[in-house]
């Protein structure tokens, strides 16, 4: 965990950084051994999707479709691993609190960004007081600011735009630690004003470290098209548009009470599971697109064409191994729950 990261006050804004130079809860279910690296950022030119996920933090389109609920598909899960002890948002840290919540992995494990945004530090410490480590800080707008700590390497460059789920460094033990791990903070309010990440994100329908998302009606983006797909898959033959809006909601109510579920149009660990497929390769259909835009969604870059093909198995090795999962390339409940998570 972390030897400092502690909260302090300071009056700092994103904007008065310069250039920089250059990096769950649970354990899961599969081992820790090395893995693939991950070499895309983004997707690459030509490359079929059947939403455009821009890197820009919410396009007018979406803005129209903004629901009550803040589990509106827009943030991610920064990292899979496990909270270790001590590393909890206020743990003391010499007189001080701890800033963010530690995930604990295995160095070169992908780090992701939590939404969309503008990488606004890039640098030892991020540039905020009482951080070390190489570190990244993602603005979402709105006051809103992520910060990805310790990092072992960078993905993306300074100013760059990012879109929710882009792989943007590698985890690592840069810095004053006692083991690799990422160290994340959420900021609302301003930069420095930090609030608990697990709490942040949950609210967000995210689950830190690991675990299925909930969505709710309103929802939009990559996450909607993959639910979209998978209900198509299931016979419900739904337009894959990115939009959670009443006639994909309906379809997921019939789907959930077919299924004994509670019908509240919610996708959560309660419908995901029954959902999902598990993938291999050889397979096609309207599941394996959605798997392509699962995929897409932490930067594969894959052709989203419906034909669980080499390429497919190849991305679905990568981002298991590079995110300590067992890379069968086969994609199961496991693979597909950190994918949309």
């Amino acid at each position: 965990m972390c030897g400092s990261c502690a909260t302090a006050a300071e009056a700092t804004t994103a904007e008065e950084a310069g250039p920089h130079g250059g990096p769950s809860r649970r354990s899961l279910l599969a081992g820790l051994g090395l893995g693939l690296g991950l070499s895309a950022v983004g997707l690459p030119a030509g490359a079929t999707t059947a939403f455009a996920d821009t890197a820009s933090a919410v396009s007018t389109a979406e803005a129209g479709a903004v629901s009550a609920s803040a589990k509106n598909g827009r943030w991610a899960n920064p990292a899979l691993g496990r909270f270790p002890s001590g590393g909890h948002y206020g743990a003391p840290r010499g007189g001080a609190a701890h800033a963010g919540q530690d995930v604990s992995n295995s160095t070169g494990t992908g780090v992701y960004a939590a939404a969309a945004g503008t990488v606004v530090r890039r640098s030892w410490g991020g540039g905020l007081t009482g951080r070390t480590g190489n570190a990244l800080v993602i603005s979402h707008g709105g006051g809103q600011y992520t910060y990805y700590g310790h990092l072992n390497a960078y993905r993306v460059a300074l100013n760059a735009t990012v879109a929710a789920g882009q792989r943007i460094a590698d985890m690592g033990a840069t810095g004053n630690v006692t083991g690799p791990h990422l160290h994340f903070e959420t900021h609302s309010g301003g930069l420095g004003a930090t609030v608990d990440p697990v709490t942040f994100l949950a609210v967000r329908g995210v689950d830190l470290g690991g675990g299925w998302p909930r969505i709710d009606p309103g929802a939009s983006g990559r996450t909607v098209v993959v639910i979209q797909y998978l209900m198509t898959q299931r016979g419900y033959g739904l337009v894959a548009d990115g939009q959670y809006g009443t006639v994909s909601s309906d379809a997921v109510r019939r789907f959930q009470k077919a299924k004994g579920l509670v019908a509240d149009g919610q996708v959560g660990p309660a419908t995901w599971p029954h959902l999902v497929y598990t993938l291999r390769q050889g397979s096609s259909g309207s599941h394996v697109r959605a798997l392509q835009n699962a995929l897409n969604r932490r930067s594969a870059g894959v052709a989203v064409d419906g034909t669980f093909g080499a390429v497919t198995a190849t991305a679905v090795r990568t981002y298991q191994g590079v995110n300590r999962l067992v890379a069968d390339g086969e994609a199961g409940p496991v693979t597909w729950q950190a994918l949309v998570g």
